[in-house]
C-alpha cells in the first residue's frame, strides 16, 4: 500500500517567516494549499488545511473515518518534500467494525501522484513501501 511520497520541487518555497515559527526549518504551506485546491477535482473534497509541528495537514471529507494528507519539507533532498496519507493502514477500526482502507488510500495516492506529475512542478517522485514509512508525531 502506497502511503508516503517524496519528491523535489523549487515551486513550493516557504512563505516569509513560515520556517521561523514554532518549528524552525519546517514548512509546506504552499504545497498543502496547492494540493487542497486540486484534490476536489479528483473526488476528495477538502475540509481544512491546518499547521502542525511536522508541517501541514489537509483534512479530507470522508464519512467513515478521518482521512487526511500531511505535507512538509523533507531534508533528504535539496528542495525536498514528503507527503503522507493517513490512516496508512489497510484497515481502520471503528467501534466494533473493521473497515477496509486500502482502496481509499490507493485512490488518494493516484490523485496525489496525478496532481503532482501533471503540474510539471516536481521531479524525483518516489513512493515509499510500507516497511519504510515514517510516522509523524500527533
Amino acid at each position: 500500500m502506497r502511503a508516503q511520497v517524496e519528491f523535489v520541487s523549487a515551486d513550493f518555497p516557504p512563505y516569509p517567516g513560515e520556517d521561523q515559527g514554532p518549528t524552525p526549518g519546517r514548512f509546506g504551506q504552499r504545497l498543502a494549499e496547492f494540493l487542497a485546491q486540486e484534490l476536489p477535482a479528483h473526488g476528495f473534497p477538502v475540509l481544512s488545511v491546518t499547521v502542525h509541528m511536522w508541517g501541514f495537514k489537509v483534512a479530507l471529507e470522508n464519512p467513515d473515518y478521518p482521512l487526511w494528507l500531511g505535507c512538509g519539507n523533507y531534508e533528504g533532498h535539496e528542495n525536498g518534500f514528503l507527503c503522507f496519507l493517513e490512516p496508512a493502514t489497510p484497515f481502520v477500526r471503528k467501534w466494533f467494525r473493521k473497515l477496509p482502507n486500502a482502496p481509499t488510500i490507493e485512490r488518494l495516492a493516484i490523485a496525489v501522484e496525478t496532481i503532482l506529475q501533471s503540474s510539471g512542478k516536481v521531479s524525483n517522485l518516489r513512493w515509499w513501501s510500507e516497511n519504510e514509512l515514517l510516522r509523524p508525531p500527533d
